[in-house]
């Protein structure tokens, strides 16, 4: 007799900075799925494989990251078990740095990555010289004086739909780079310059790439109107540095 699973999604706020990234793996459990399955493997008694929204790099954070799992019916139904007594087990075992925040039954077609429809990334860079101590784990230091308009003008040029070749690490992956950026926002907000992208799904490390290349072109080293070539180019030479992964935030999913 066929078993039948009920599918739980949940919503995860984690520290990134002492983890390998979201994604399990064979040579280490310091992962947060990783994690999150040894709690739920021990729960149940039986594998049970946690499905993300995204894999987020090592030291990225997340606020809203969005995952779901399946669970025999029959297990739920002998121990009557409710979604949020789930979610306070679940949270029991977790270190304090990890923590899923809501859960919830949802339909049995119900998949975190491939119902997405659009991400929400904040990626921080304090712009001074002055430390900020209790921050450190969550900017990039970059003291020079950046032009915000400047910057803004090349974002433009990344909004619509394009091929993201030239933004991404993956140097042998197959599927397609082309993806949409619906928003690019830049502010300032007193020491912090804060890059804000919204879209309907990135790259290996397409975010961070995309904030190096208009750092470079804050600090004077490109000019905004080299964005278009750089796309055309397809060529991760073309763009610009990587910014650590520690200025990463994962804010939102949306279905």
């Amino acid at each position: 007799m066929k078993k039948v699973m009920k599918n739980y999604k949940m919503i995860l706020q984690y520290e990134g900075t002492r983890y390998q990234g979201w994604q399990r793996q064979e040579s280490t459990d310091n992962t947060i799925q990783g994690k999150l399955e040894a709690i739920l493997t021990k729960f149940t008694g039986v594998r049970t494989e946690v499905q993300g929204s995204g894999r987020t790099d090592a030291g990225v954070h997340a606020i809203g990251q969005v995952a779901n799992f399946r669970m025999d019916e029959q297990i739920v139904c002998d121990r009557k078990l409710t979604a949020e007594e789930i979610m306070k087990y679940i949270n029991c075992y977790l270190p304090d740095d990890i923590a899923v925040i809501a859960m919830e039954e949802v339909p049995e077609r119900f998949h975190s990555r491939l119902n997405a429809k659009e991400k929400i990334y904040c990626y921080r860079v304090l712009n001074s010289a002055i430390p900020h101590i209790f921050d450190r784990r969550y900017v990039f230091e970059v003291p020079d004086k950046l032009d915000i308009q400047a910057m803004r003008e090349a974002a433009a040029a990344f909004l619509g739909e394009h091929d993201f070749k030239s933004f991404t690490s993956n140097k042998r992956g197959k599927k397609s780079t082309v993806r949409s950026i619906y928003e690019i926002r830049i502010e300032r907000i007193g020491d912090e310059i804060r890059f804000t992208y919204r879209g309907n799904g990135f790259l290996y490390h397409m975010v961070r790439i995309l904030t190096g290349t208009l750092l470079e072109v804050g600090m004077g080293k490109r000019k905004a109107d080299e964005m278009e070539r750089i796309l055309r180019m397809k060529n991760r030479e073309a763009a610009g540095f990587l910014v650590p992964g520690k200025g990463l935030t994962l804010m939102e999913v949306r279905y």
